[in-house]
């Protein structure tokens, strides 16, 4: 099959190019944005408890004052607002209403914090969906203008935090981190492409070829996610850059190396393609069909953000694939070895005596190799004994210096941790009759006496009296540990048995949304990685026509990625001293680790099979694998290692340790796992290596 397409492929260069350059032209022109969402509830199903009390609000309360954006006042200096100082803040807040900003429905000014070093004045606004954020953002954009224009001469800090804001800066920060991304991703493949062939167009293509690709997968992404009406995170457009300029350069470099050595064997130009085509289309097919059904066991997840990266990712790769299997060999082909200009060695192979070592060493003794290798990443993997996840999401996906963590900060020199996003409890009657006030007393009273509770508020009563809304503020922030575990606990327990006869009770609010967004990834962590296991292997089953290889895949990529997310969690937790890591980076981890480390084993295994089949003996068809293949999986790895390495430079930590972790997963994929663990492994029994290749058809 792969035969025929390189002929077909070769044959007419021109319609290719022009049927992708046609594809892309049509999809600029009708397809629609990449929708985003920035509000944790809406990733969690309905049927957690965090999202039916936000339900109840909406029914219950819908004129009940929710700020939007909060403007946190405070002095220059830190000392107590005066008299003065708080007549300024009503009037800020005075001109403020006179302006009608657009979008703005209500103003209220809080009084100072009990330490008076704080003052608030709460904006409402209308509840932020997918449909309105960006008038919303504008709206923020517009109250921080004039809101710095108020304040100008009062001898106050103003500054500006709340779930819109916060979006707003998110909004922000995701378009700078994909222009970071995008440009260091480009510069970063061209240095290395030029360092490894020493070609500009070899260096050039990658660029202008995903570069078309990339326009073609977005469009498709986002026709899919507005067919299926999924959410999407808004990192998944930065994780895009890295995804077609990663694996659409990793397919490129399979490709060029297979050539570059068919012609130095003394193939023509076409020949030697379809020769490459033919060899290399299986395995880049094998390891695209990897990667996309990894990333396909995510649309099992119970969060909808993972759900629609899973799809959007595998779109990416499919047509990353559907590219390096026509478009790049159309361009190849019509260039010829003039591609490899101005360097000459493609003439003859070069001696690769430092591969060439490594792989008669390995031969004569693969034990070692596997023993050393497979300690180190051991050793690696026992920081995962230390890995604590972190539910912070606004301030792992927002800079520091943005102006919404800065006056969230300030905020809370103020005011209790738990009073910037106080927990609901809702108490709802079952039956037609109005809640009772003497039953409404008392369990406000119980919900005071749950350990980790500052404070509750008097409850706030719908129009007929069936529903109350019990604001309480909880002892610690709302997402730290601490928070969760009172509301995942005691909180809930007694909110649900000290209800009174004939009533029920919901908790919900910010907080509650992490603790059910923890139970669903606990539940995804059960599903979504057995199932994605077993689909590899059954993948690498089908490609090896073997049952004992996949078992030492698997192994490899496993041990893998546990010793990646270890050194992870030993550099940004315990030596950068953050609380923890963004909860999330562990599937997201394995999705990318496993699945993006399996193409370079792949690719191993392959070249080991392919050499068996030619009559080699196992030891010396390892030697043979490894002299040929390490140089390309070696090029291959520091490439796409350095694209998401680009990611630390993004300016948040959550996409600074995705970044962090993927790379060093595919580095250790690529250089301990595939050049060393996985083939000293098959190399251990000669036996089962003659079985598992020799005799596989």
């Amino acid at each position: 099959m792969f035969s025929r397409l390189g002929k077909l492929v070769t044959a007419h260069p021109w319609r290719v190019i022009g049927i992708w350059i046609a594809a892309a032209v049509v999809i600029v022109a009708f397809a629609p944005g990449l929708p985003t969402s920035t509000n944790e509830s809406d990733f969690l199903p309905r049927h957690y408890e965090s999202i039916k009390a936000q339900n109840i609000r909406t029914e219950s309360f819908p004129a009940a004052f929710s700020p939007s954006v909060v403007a946190v006042f405070h002095r220059s200096d830190w000392k107590k607002l005066s008299k003065a100082d708080t007549a300024s803040v009503q009037r800020i807040a005075g001109k403020l209403r006179g302006q009608k900003l657009p979008q703005v429905e209500r103003i209220v000014v809080g009084a100072p914090s009990p330490n008076g070093l704080v003052q608030t004045v709460s904006v409402q606004m209308p509840q932020m969906t997918m449909g309105n954020q960006l008038v919303l953002f504008d709206a923020v954009k517009a109250l921080r203008t004039s809101l710095r224009a108020d304040n100008a001469g009062s001898g106050l800090v103003e500054g500006t935090t709340g779930m819109v804001a916060q979006g707003y800066d998110q909004q922000q920060a995701s378009g700078n981190a994909n222009a970071i991304v995008g440009f260091g991703t480009v510069v970063v493949i061209l240095l290395l492409l030029l360092v490894i062939f020493h070609s500009p167009l070899v260096a050039v293509m990658p660029i202008v070829l995903v570069g078309l690709v990339a326009v073609v997968a977005n469009g498709l992404i986002a026709l899919c996610v507005k067919a299926i009406g999924l959410k999407a995170d808004s990192s998944i457009s930065t994780l895009l850059i890295v995804v077609l300029f990663g694996i659409g350069t990793d397919y490129i470099l399979f490709l060029l190396f297979r050539y570059r050595e068919r012609l130095r064997l003394g193939e023509d130009r076409r020949e030697a393609m379809v020769s490459a085509v033919t060899r290399v289309g299986q395995v880049i097919s094998s390891a695209a069909g990897v990667v996309i059904v990894a990333f396909l066991a995510m649309t099992l997840s119970s969060l909808s953000f993972l759900r629609s990266m899973g799809p959007s990712l595998a779109i990416a790769v499919a047509t990353t694939l559907a590219a390096g299997l026509t478009l790049v060999p159309a361009v190849v082909s019509l260039l010829g070895p003039r591609i490899f200009w101005p360097a000459k060695n493609w003439h003859t192979e070069p001696k690769a005596a430092r591969a060439g070592r490594i792989g008669l060493a390995m031969a004569r003794r693969p034990a070692v190799f596997a023993g050393v290798s497979g300690l180190v990443l051991v050793a690696l993997a026992l920081g995962v004994l230390r890995f604590h996840p972190t539910f912070d999401l606004a301030s792992g996906s927002i800079p520091k210096t943005a102006e919404s963590r800065v006056a969230l900060q300030a905020l809370q020199r103020g005011l209790p941790p738990g009073a910037t996003d106080p927990t609901d409890v809702f108490l709802s009657s079952q039956s037609a009759k109005p809640l009772d006030s003497a039953a409404l007393a008392a369990y406000g009273a119980r919900l005071r006496s749950v350990d980790g509770v500052g404070a509750v508020a008097k409850p706030q009563l719908n129009a007929n009296h069936r529903v109350a809304d019990y604001a309480v503020t909880l002892s610690s922030a709302p997402e730290s540990d601490r928070a969760l575990a009172v509301v995942r606990g005691p909180l809930r327990t007694v909110a649900h048995t000290a209800a009174p006869a004939g009533s029920t009770a919901l908790v919900g609010g910010i907080t509650s949304v992490y603790v059910d967004i923890n139970t669903a990834m606990n539940r995804d962590y059960s599903v979504v990685f057995p199932v994605a296991a077993v689909l590899i292997m059954l993948i690498l089953g089908l490609l090896l026509r073997s049952l004992v290889a996949p078992l030492y895949l698997m192994l490899s990529v496993s041990l893998g990625f546990v010793a990646t997310l270890g050194a992870t969690t030993l550099i940004f937790q315990d030596a950068a001293g953050n609380s923890g890591l963004i909860f999330m980076l562990p599937l997201i981890m394995y999705m990318f680790v496993v699945a993006l480390g399996t193409d370079y084993n792949i690719l191993i295994m392959a070249r080991l099979r392919e050499e068996a089949k030619e009559g080699r003996d196992p030891r010396t068809a390892l030697a043979t694998a490894i002299r040929h293949t390490a140089p390309t999986i070696a090029a291959a790895g520091v490439i796409l290692a350095g694209s998401f390495a680009v990611l630390m430079a993004a300016g948040n930590s959550l996409l600074a340790e995705m970044g962090f972790a993927i790379a060093f997963g595919i580095a250790i994929a690529a250089f301990a796992m595939a050049t060393f663990f996985t083939p000293a492994l098959t190399g251990l029994d000669r036996k089962s290596t003659r079985l598992n290749f020799s005799h596989a058809n």
